[in-house]
C-alpha cells in the first residue's frame, strides 16, 4: 500500500532533483554526469573481508550519489531506479569484462536481498529495483540478461547502522541462503551480485558465500593439487557490481587514508 501510494505521490506533487533539489526535473544534468560521467572501477575496502568477489562500483559514495541513492532508497524516489539502473549496468559491464564473460548462457544479476521488516518499511526492495532497470538498459544493448532474486535471509540480522567492519561480519554470518529451485537459474548462466552500496562489503561476502552453497566451488575451494583450466576459473570466479563505495576503496585512491565507513550503508 505504502509503494502504491508513493507513486501515486510521483504524478501530483512538485518534482525536483534527487541529488541537488533543483526544480522540475528528477536528474539534473549536472547530479547525472556525478553518477554516470566517469567509467567504474575496481574496489576494495580496507579491511578487506574473506570471501569478498571482484567489485566495481559506478562512482564514490558522497555528495550528489549519496543524495540520489538515499532519495530513491529511504525517500520513495522511485523515478531515480531508471538512472540509478544505468549506473549499475555500467558497473555489471566493467566487472563481467574483468572477469571474463559467460561461455554460454546469460548474465544473471543477483540482488542482495533488504530484510523483510525493511521492504515493509520502505514500501519497495532498493536493490531489486535497480536490478531490473540495469536489466532492462543491458537487454537493449543486446546482453542476454536476467534478474533472480534467489537469496534471502535465514536468521534474525541486526541493524547495520553503526557497526563496524568487524561487526557488519559477525552479523551476517550465515545469515543468508538461495531459495529452493533457486541453483538452477543460478547456473544457467554467470551470476553477478548486485547492491546500490558497497561499505565493508560484508554483505557481499556473505551472498557470495550463499552462491558457493550451491554452485561449483571456486578455485580456492578445490582439492589440494587440482589444477582448473583458466576458462574455469574465469566461469567460477565470483562477481559484484554496486552503483557506490566508498571513496577511500577505489583502487586509484587506496594510498590515501585508511577506509571510512558511512552511516545508513548496508543492510
Amino acid at each position: 500500500m505504502r509503494g502504491w501510494w508513493r507513486e501515486i505521490a510521483g504524478l501530483v506533487l512538485p518534482v525536483a532533483c534527487g541529488g541537488c533539489g533543483r526544480p522540475r526535473t528528477e536528474l539534473c544534468p549536472a547530479c547525472a554526469e556525478a553518477l554516470t560521467g566517469t567509467p567504474p572501477r575496481r574496489v576494495r575496502p580496507d579491511p578487506e573481508p574473506s570471501g569478498l568477489p571482484v567489485v566495481h562500483a559506478a562512482a564514490p559514495y558522497a555528495d550528489v550519489v549519496r543524495e540520489l541513492l538515499l532519495a530513491h532508497k529511504e525517500r520513495g524516489a522511485l523515478a531515480l531506479a531508471g538512472p540509478l539502473g544505468d549506473a549499475l549496468a555500467g558497473a555489471v559491464e566493467a566487472v563481467a569484462g574483468a572477469v571474463g564473460e559467460p561461455s554460454s548462457g546469460p548474465l544473471v544479476l543477483v540482488p542482495v536481498p533488504s530484510s523483510r521488516r525493511s521492504v515493509r518499511a520502505r514500501g519497495h526492495d532498493p536493490a531489486r529495483r535497480i536490478a531490473l532497470a540495469a536489466a532492462g538498459r543491458l537487454r537493449r544493448t543486446g546482453r542476454d540478461v536476467r534478474v533472480a532474486p534467489v537469496l534471502r535471509q535465514r536468521r534474525y540480522v541486526a541493524d547495520q547502522a553503526g557497526l563496524g567492519a568487524r561487526g557488519r561480519l559477525a552479523n551476517l554470518a550465515g545469515a543468508l541462503e538461495v531459495v529452493p529451485g533457486g541453483a538452477r537459474l543460478l547456473t544457467a548462466g554467470r551470476a553477478v551480485l548486485v547492491d546500490d552500496l558497497m561499505t565493508t562489503g560484508a554483505s557481499l561476502a556473505e551472498a557470495a558465500r550463499a552462491l558457493g552453497a550451491v554452485c561449483l566451488p571456486h578455485a580456492g575451494e578445490m582439492p589440494r593439487g587440482f589444477r582448473e583450466s583458466p576458462a574455469r576459473q574465469g566461469r567460477e570466479q565470483r562477481a559484484a557490481a554496486v552503483i557506490a563505495s566508498s571513496p577511500a576503496s577505489f583502487e586509484i585512491n587506496r594510498n590515501s587514508a585508511r577506509s571510512w565507513i558511512v552511516a545508513g550503508g548496508e543492510r
